[in-house]
């Protein structure tokens, strides 16, 4: 599984998703205890308060109304004692709700950056398949919104959920043991809102997938049009940009509206049913007090003005935890609707990974072989797929490069050159065949042994905010200054960053914008030597976009570096290659020459074909 799937997920595996997130409670059981202890001890409390005003209306407030107490000392003392044992009452209220709300603050939080932690550190071992068909903006939702949502579901609703539970089970429990009668009609409204609540739940579960995806593709074309602004502005397409944006921006809105849309009549449905439940109390409630209906004194038996009074209270408590559950429920659809995606990414199979006991290898000599490769990029090609399929990029690929043996690889875009380089590092694996270093199969080697052998300069240089010398040496302490000097003299860019205000500390800001394409040449070819200076180093197209000046100062420092090095070259330029131990002319997935620079010109093939016209063009340009 390539792409993060969560339609792997259904309406039938909420349960299984909420354990998942609940799972990463786990190492905070104590925090998660404490904060559940602390919400239901002050869930235990809140009908208590009801009741004090109960006992005061039937014992004091009653008698007196009525002259059948007139001993109003005794009234006043009564009352005060009340008062004061409800304020008590609200005061531990406070306190209990305060430190639970802190506790459970602490643990949604400790558990959001555990999920973020377990996302970005998955996405760094996918594989490159993986990226080229996942937008970036995609996987950014997956690390913000999405975590977002479920931050909003265990900081506001899962200890809400409990809770919620145990508060309506305490109100039920409470309202029963005073009159079970008067609780029975207030209990007739809750199997409709039981239907209800099922009816709506699978609209807004609907509703906030949609919503989900929906903001993935805004925040997909978002990221796709900053990158890309220059060829935006280049090529006049602000307004088209705009037009397709808004498209993108719609569709979010057409997916947020009908998530509010069913959620706004679900809310008022709950609150309709709850003021129904206490007309029902009221009326059957009067008719008990204005008529002869009651039986009995009995606090336990009789309805009487405190016990109305109480059940128009406990009617409406018992509602607000099961609107507090309507808005848990909200909560757990959107966390839902997201940890779908979330799971989608971590349950993505690794196509790239070591195998139990991989292989270590301390130093490589340099010796590299493709032996029979056939390598597609598409994911449904398999080793059994018929040689004719024009999805194979590589076709019975055979190359056996020397230990210090400079190669160039050249040919026309889609040869399969950049392929090579990417299957000496193990990016990719390669459908049938092996890419062997030092004999070994690089699917049998460890990754990082391997790639922290292989140093690769791209044509499109990446810099990381931060300064130049964490560019260099990627942050990593073992490299000292002294090394990173040497290296910034060979590729003669040492003289440019002592021109810089802060010179080696200067910020770079994002993608290197402030530097020109040469200077991030340069940049990047330093940074290859100072993370392997001795072993493999594989160069792609890097000498593309500089100009001659920069051009002749990267060859020289070329002629340096590749000295007892294996280099791999793909260079558009062929007067950059020329110097070359050998040079492998691609076309369509195949070597179709090899030679040295002047062998394959003696041939008259189509190496020097390239050669004639790319002189040819130079001419013209000049």
């Amino acid at each position: 599984m390539t792409q993060d799937s969560s339609d792997a997920y259904n309406k039938g595996f909420d349960l299984g998703l909420t354990r998942r997130i609940i799972a990463y409670l786990g190492p905070y059981r104590a925090l998660a205890a404490g904060g559940v202890l602390l919400a239901l001890l002050t869930a235990a409390i809140q009908p208590l308060p009801t009741l004090l005003q109960r006992y005061a209306i039937d014992r004091f407030l009653v008698p007196y109304v009525n002259k059948t107490n007139l001993d109003a000392d005794a009234l006043y003392q009564g009352l005060t004692l009340v008062v004061i044992g409800y304020v008590g009452l609200r005061v531990v209220e406070f306190a209990l709700n305060y430190l639970s709300t802190i506790a459970v603050g602490y643990l949604g939080q400790n558990v959001l950056r555990d999920i973020r932690a377990d996302v970005f550190t998955k996405l760094q071992r996918l594989h490159l398949r993986y990226f080229d068909q996942n937008p970036v903006g995609r996987l950014i939702t997956r690390v913000t919104s999405d975590v977002d949502a479920i931050n909003q579901f265990i900081t506001g609703g899962l200890i809400s959920m409990i809770t919620s539970s145990f508060l309506i089970l305490v109100f039920v429990t409470v309202m029963l043991s005073v009159n079970w009668r008067l609780a029975l009609i207030a209990f007739t409204v809750l199997p409709v809102l039981f239907l209800a609540t099922n009816f709506f739940r699978g609209k807004l579960r609907e509703a906030f997938r949609e919503t989900r995806t929906q903001q993935a593709v805004v925040n997909s074309k978002l990221n796709e049009n900053i990158t890309g602004m220059l060829t935006v502005q280049l090529f006049g397409r602000e307004r088209r940009s705009a037009l397709d944006f808004d498209h993108s921006n719609r569709a979010l809105l057409g997916s947020l509206e009908n998530s509010v849309k069913w959620f706004s009549l679900f809310m008022p449905t709950v609150a309709v049913l709850g003021q129904l439940a206490i007309a029902l109390v009221l009326y059957f409630a009067a008719r008990q007090i204005l008529g002869a209906e009651a039986v009995g004194t009995g606090v336990g038996a009789a309805v009487t003005v405190g016990t109305l009074f109480a059940f128009v209270q406990w009617t409406q408590q018992l509602f607000q935890p099961i609107q507090d559950l309507a808005d848990v429920f909200n909560n757990l659809q959107a966390a839902t609707a997201s940890s779908e995606r979330i799971f989608g990414v971590l349950d993505t199979e690794e196509e790239i990974t070591d195998k139990p006991g991989a292989q270590r290898l301390g130093n490589f000599e340099g010796r590299v072989d493709f032996e029979d490769v056939w390598f597609s990029y598409s994911e449904d090609v398999k080793a059994d797929t018929p040689d004719t399929d024009d999805r194979w990029i590589l076709r019975g690929f055979d190359l056996h490069i020397r230990p210090g043996e400079s190669v160039a690889l050249v040919g026309a875009t889609g040869a399969g050159k950049t392929s090579v380089t990417a299957l000496v590092s193990r990016f990719y694996d390669v459908q049938r065949g092996s890419v062997k270093v030092d004999g070994a199969d690089v699917r049998d080697l460890a990754q990082y042994d391997l790639r922290r052998h292989v140093g690769v300069v791209l044509q499109d240089v990446f810099l990381f905010a931060g300064t130049i010398e964490s560019n260099l040496t990627l942050n990593s302490p073992d490299i000292p200054h002294e090394r990173v000097v040497e290296a910034c003299k060979y590729v003669g860019v040492h003289d440019y960053i002592l021109s810089l205000e802060h010179g080696y500390q200067t910020e770079v800001r994002e993608r290197g914008a402030t530097l020109s394409t040469g200077q991030k040449q340069l940049l990047a070819f330093a940074r290859a030597l100072i993370q392997n200076p001795d072993i493999l180093l594989v160069l792609d197209e890097a000498t593309a976009n500089v100009d001659t000046e920069t051009e002749i100062r990267i060859q020289d420092a070329l002629q340096k570096v590749m000295q007892g090095r294996t280099s791999i070259i793909i260079a558009h330029r062929l007067s950059t290659i020329e110097h070359c131990d050998r040079i492998i002319v691609m076309r369509k997935g195949r070597i179709v020459e090899q030679g040295t620079h002047l062998e394959l010109l003696a041939k008259g093939g189509y190496y020097a074909k390239l050669n004639r016209l790319q002189y040819a063009q130079g001419d013209a340009a000049d």
